[in-house]
């Protein structure tokens, strides 16, 4: 009897080797074969290592030429073809819509993994209606559609974009505790605060490089703030000026961030929507405090005023209140909202039981 095979189709390397390599190493433990449709860059190599096959697709995640998603489509069908597999597991809006229109003609079993709405979603206009189009048209067969909130899935519930049984909200990606270990603070002779991602407006950096300085003023250099990640829009010129005025420290893109949470004794992340950050879990589960925005995606992974603090949407005063606040802590008071931060995350996020509860969705 032949092993049952699951397709994964996803758009970069990250979504599937950083968030699901776990997932991967567990349906293969389970004897499923696992193939990875993705567009390939020399470190895909390490999914493969996992034991799954590659095939190397195109995706350009910006890009809105409908010429370019008509020969996607037309590529999933014949990947999908040649492949045969009993399940298509996809994540990110283009496997999303064009993988489940590939799986609806083909008659394949798929599950859509909704990672987060995306900006063109919250911006509006015809874009964004175009994309409810799509995500109508492509989500429609699927057995169920992963949320990582219960605001996303409420969302595509209340404008009909699916129906409330295909919904499964999951804990985000969850976190790897045995990657992600607790650590105790780093001494608090000076404060140390970690942005990690894209540098883009709708992370909150114009609101968190306003209150950073008004901090460094008052708090010259009693704290830092430490930055790793990559552009997405236009910050470039600005962040290298912050740079080397001192009053940030860029790290640029990092393949490994644990080193920087260690060192650092906030994570910080004033973000207008997300899916579910996993920034914000890897460092609560390393026993970092939590500042971040009151929203879905963001506000799961804090306990407030217990494990951190949430602060208003695009309110740059209330995250300059809360970094202060934060600042003024005792030390003995840091380290214990860390310690509840990683206990959080060992009751709510353990990452082995976001794994159980996919392949029990599979196997339904």
């Amino acid at each position: 009897m032949k092993n049952k095979k699951i397709l994964m189709l996803a758009n970069d390397y990250g979504t599937i080797y950083r968030y699901r390599k776990e997932l991967i190493l567990k349906l293969i433990e389970e004897d499923y074969d696992v193939s990875v449709s993705l567009p390939y860059i020399d470190k895909v190599e390490k999914i493969k290592d996992l034991g799954a096959e590659i095939i190397p697709t195109d995706v350009d995640r910006k890009s809105i030429n409908p010429i370019k998603d008509i020969k996607l489509y037309f590529n999933y069908k014949k990947i999908i073809k040649e492949e045969k597999p009993d399940m298509v597991i996809s994540y990110t809006i283009k496997p999303n819509v064009y993988g489940g229109m590939a799986c609806t003609r083909l008659n394949i079993p798929y599950i859509s993994n909704i990672t987060g709405l995306g900006s063109t979603y919250y911006k509006g206009g015809w874009v964004k209606q175009i994309v409810s189009i799509l995500y109508k048209i492509g989500l429609k067969n699927a057995k169920s559609v992963f949320f990582e909130n219960e605001g996303n899935a409420k969302i595509l519930v209340d404008d009909k974009t699916i129906k409330k049984d295909q919904v499964v909200v999951m804990n985000g990606a969850g976190v790897n505790l045995d990657i992600f270990k607790y650590c105790e603070m780093p001494p608090d002779n000076v404060t140390k605060f970690l942005f990690s991602g894209r540098i883009m407006k709708e992370k909150g950096v114009e609101e968190l490089f306003y209150a950073i300085r008004k901090i460094k003023q008052e708090y010259k250099d009693k704290v830092e703030f430490h930055f790793i990640g990559w552009f997405e829009d236009d910050y470039e010129g600005l962040v290298n000026d912050l740079n080397s005025q001192g009053i940030i420290k860029f790290h640029g893109l990092q393949d490994d961030v644990i080193p920087f949470i260690k060192d650092c004794h906030c994570v910080v992340l004033p973000s207008y929507h997300e899916g579910m950050s996993n920034v914000l879990l890897e460092g609560a589960a390393m026993g970092r405090v939590i500042i971040t925005s009151d929203i879905h995606g963001c506000k799961e992974s804090v306990i407030n005023k217990k494990t951190g603090w949430l602060c208003e949407l695009q309110n740059k005063e209330d995250l300059y209140r809360k970094i202060k606040q934060f600042i003024n802590t005792s030390y003995e008071e840091k380290k214990y909202m860390g310690i509840l931060s990683r206990k959080y995350m060992e009751n709510i996020f353990d990452k082995n039981n976001v794994v159980d509860l996919t392949i029990k969705e599979i196997e339904k």
